[in-house]
């Protein structure tokens, strides 16, 4: 069997590549090369071809290097590895199950929430997750560097009571720090806006993209700066992401985590109660918990409310209250994040709700 991308395991397998643009065109878009990576046989696996064209695998050799040989139910694996339960389809699941067409104000600008504005940056991400809920997002038609950012940045100027601009995708940190850099100034110059978050998955499974570059154009931004990681189980938070967090938080970033509850991947309240304790040790602040959103095809990752919940205070039982995730869904059309568990906002941060 021959594997597009055999040069590339081989040189990453033995000396990793520094350059995170290079790890990101390496990353594997085969699903033989990821099973042959891993000393798994494809055709044991219940691998759906259907979903992979519809939303097809991409995954980094940095991320893959974290997960388990010869374990077909491997937490990190099962997060990019198209599956035969992703043909299910539900009516209660959708493809746009947080409203997100329905507040789009120009082309990749959202407003949802009072006070704040979503721009999505890019299509593009350094990882697919399966249970992603923008992967039937038109992207194509919604693509706000077009104009250079023109119309977004004329609507956000336009409304004084924006004072946060949240950078979301896609990854934004996919774009050059040149780019952001840009973009970053151009907002500052609006008076009225005060923070700048940015969410990302990109430091999770490329470490290497927090370089020099970044936190050169981090350091110098006059916003206050939210970077909101997105890390769901504790086996992806490795020696050397840690350290990489250190130099973000040293640019002067707050730095948040949002984690999705997933069916077989990280329901159970010790993974999380040591993802808590990893991430704070970290410097990162676990702040959210989400239901995972009903998008279609991914209701095989589904977590009920109950359970969920049983779940977060069995979490509160181990953990000193600011390591406890305020367990929360979206809800299209609603103003705010809906807690389903009453109370559990960390107070110190709440301000930096993801709403």
């Amino acid at each position: 069997m021959q594997f597009t991308t055999a040069a590339s395991l081989a040189r990453v397998q033995s000396d990793p590549e520094p350059n995170w643009h290079q790890q990101y065109k390496d990353s594997i878009t085969k699903i033989e090369t990821l099973c042959h990576a891993l000393d798994l046989n494809p055709a044991q696996l219940p691998i759906s071809p259907s979903a992979n064209r519809q939303f097809p695998l991409r995954v980094p050799w940095s991320y893959v290097q974290r997960m388990q040989k010869s374990t077909p139910d491997d937490p990190l694996l099962l997060q990019v590895l198209p599956h035969t339960l992703e043909e299910q389809e539900s009516a209660e699941f959708y493809m746009d199950p947080v409203g997100d067409l329905q507040s789009i104000k120009s082309p990749g600008l959202l407003k949802k929430y009072h006070g704040r504005a979503l721009l999505l940056a890019t299509s593009r991400c350094a990882v697919h997750c399966r249970y992603c809920f923008r992967r039937h997002f038109p992207y194509s038609s919604h693509n706000p560097r077009r104009d250079a950012w023109h119309a977004a940045l004329e609507n956000i100027a336009d409304e004084a009571s924006i004072s946060e601009v949240i950078l979301s995708g896609g990854d934004p940190l996919v774009l050059s720090d040149p780019e952001l850099a840009g973009l970053a100034r151009k907002l500052q110059s609006i008076p009225h806006v005060k923070r700048l978050r940015i969410h990302t998955r990109l430091p999770v499974v490329i470490p290497a993209r927090i370089n020099d570059q970044l936190l050169e154009w981090l350091s110098s931004c006059s916003l206050k700066l939210v970077m909101v990681l997105h890390v769901n189980h504790p086996q992806e938070l490795d020696h050397l992401l840690h350290e990489k967090l250190g130099e973000l938080s040293d640019a002067g970033c707050c730095l948040l985590n949002q984690s999705v509850l997933l069916r077989n991947i990280n329901d159970h309240p010790e993974i999380l109660a040591t993802l808590s304790e990893k991430l704070f040790d970290s410097g990162v602040l676990p702040y959210y918990l989400h239901l995972p959103d009903k998008v279609q095809n991914t209701m095989h990752f589904d977590v009920g409310e109950a359970e969920a919940c049983s779940i977060v205070s069995e979490m509160a039982a181990r953990l000193p209250g600011y390591l406890v995730p305020r367990l929360v869904k979206e809800q299209a059309g609603q103003p705010c994040k809906t807690p389903v568990i009453p109370g559990t906002t960390p107070g110190p941060m709440r301000d930096y709700a993801n709403n």
